[in-house]
């Protein structure tokens, strides 16, 4: 009864219910932390639609929407103890007919994404055994090494200064507030196709800003307006609404219809 093999399994059961509790609490600890601060802003700059083959060894071309947008977004109240990485997408919105009177629901496809980690706490397994019990590398390292690396990182973070100055399409999930993102004429990281293979002034596009918080314990957490729950609070970013333009050497269909009605 009271065995070496009894004793480790009682010991096994009262740690594991322990972690069990340790880890429900940390789950629901995130409703402390609120998030009404999220703000997004999305803004279209350029949209054409193209001609291509879905593989190169298809006969028949479709058409594909590229765009080019502005964001900005403000997601460092998304960031807290428990959150593990941001994962942030923009995704276009349009009607899945190309007919006005059409009741079906819109498509959504994501046109860029990103992953923002989030920084590393100093109490960390790694920081602290950093900390408690240096490496010999890391104490007895030369002063040639430690000017080195310091010249590395100036180098890397003028670098890095100068591209922001010179191309902000660069996610900012390097700031050094974590969530912060302000891009300029982004160029989307995926084109836009649809199964009928039209693309082509098709009316009521929006662009609209979502994100995934992926915690180290408990359930994947949504932007609001996504119908999934759980969902975060704050303010979800959409474009007004625009079109798709015509193929670029074709007419629109408006004045086609008008020259077809009236003959020369």
């Amino acid at each position: 009864m009271y065995s070496t093999l009894n004793r480790a399994q009682a010991v096994f059961g009262f740690f594991t219910t322990v972690a069990i509790f340790v880890a429900g609490f940390a789950a629901l600890s995130v409703v402390l932390f609120p998030t009404d601060g999220v703000t997004s802003k999305v803004q279209l700059k350029d949209v054409k639609v193209i001609k291509g083959r879905p593989h190169y060894y298809s006969a028949k071309k479709e058409e594909y929407a590229q765009m080019r947008f502005d964001l900005d977004a403000d997601l460092s109240p998304l960031f807290n103890w428990n959150t593990k990485q941001l994962f942030v997408y923009v995704y276009a919105s349009y009607s899945s007919s190309d007919k006005e009177s059409s009741l079906l629901p819109n498509t959504q496809s994501i046109i860029w994404d990103t992953i923002i980690e989030a920084p590393e706490s100093p109490y960390s397994f790694s920081n602290l055994r950093e900390r408690l019990f240096p490496t010999k590398s890391s104490s007895s390292s030369s002063p040639r090494k430690t000017k080195a690396k310091k010249k590395k990182s100036s180098t890397s973070s003028s670098s890095s200064s100068s591209s922001k100055k010179t191309n902000s399409k660069t996610p900012a999930a390097a700031a050094a507030a974590p969530g912060v993102l302000k891009l300029r004429d982004q160029k989307s990281k995926y084109q836009v196709s649809d199964i009928t293979g039209r693309l082509a002034e098709r009316a009521n596009v929006t662009l609209s800003v979502g994100w995934n918080v992926q915690p180290w314990v408990g359930a994947l957490w949504w932007a609001p307006g996504s119908g999934t729950v759980p969902h975060t609070a704050g303010v979800v970013g959409e474009s007004k609404a625009f079109g798709f333009p015509a193929l670029k050497g074709s007419k629109p269909k408006e004045a086609a219809a008008g020259s077809t009605s009236n003959p020369v």
